[in-house]
């Protein structure tokens, strides 16, 4: 696989140009490297199931075992991959959203199947990130999505993306610099049954949306 390509992108103004690049890069299967409101993430087209099966290929994982995300761009399309959504929790949602947390929720019929296997639940994230919503924004869909670097520990190159670049770029298509990332990954919450469970402590404090 030939080197991914770098490609620089103002975090506040992006330019439309830049985001189409990109845009077109996931259309075709590629994996992406781009900024969160967070830590880096990594992620693809969520209708490319081989991309999906690539993505968990890099990570490790087998696609059924996966806990990926869906960024969305905004709430609108919720109801399209959750279902038994609550009044009370979708609230939370709205006032949390855009917001360094990950919403797990019931997935509907209409989330694919990962590795043949059909997901019971689904983890919903709007980043507060103007390069990572604009392309979800273009692409049309979610990108299915995941923290490049191990769970347990905090690794140096999550934050620099020259050094995420050095590590994945014979892995990946596109890795995006729009400076340094942050360590500290989402907050991730239970919401299956309004009970607002933590289920790993990230960067945004929950009880301010209670």
């Amino acid at each position: 696989m030939k080197n991914a390509q770098f490609i620089k992108i103002h975090p506040e103004n992006p330019p439309l140009k830049k985001i189409l690049e990109v845009v077109d890069i996931l259309r075709q299967g590629g994996i992406i490297i781009y900024p969160t409101d967070t830590i880096y993430g990594i992620g693809c087209d969520l209708h490319n199931a081989r991309a999906v099966e690539k993505l968990c290929q890099i990570k490790g994982i087998k696609p059924e075992k996966a806990n990926l995300s869906f960024v969305c761009s905004d709430l609108t399309h919720i109801s399209d991959y959750a279902k038994g959504i609550s009044t009370q929790t979708y609230k939370v949602m709205k006032k949390a959203l855009p917001g360094p947390f990950t919403f797990i929720l019931e997935a509907s019929a209409k989330v694919p199947k990962f590795g043949g296997a059909k997901k019971k639940t689904v983890g919903i994230r709007v980043p507060d990130n103007e390069i990572c919503l604009t392309l979800v924004r273009e692409l049309g869909n979610p990108i299915i999505s995941t923290s490049i670097h191990d769970e347990d520990e905090v690794i140096e190159y999550s934050t620099d993306p020259e050094l995420i670049y050095e590590k994945y770029r014979g892995l990946v298509d596109a890795v995006i610099d729009a400076g340094y990332g942050n360590n500290i990954a989402s907050t991730v919450v239970n919401c299956v049954d309004d009970a607002f469970e933590i289920v790993r402590e990230g960067a945004g404090d929950l009880d301010e949306y209670l």
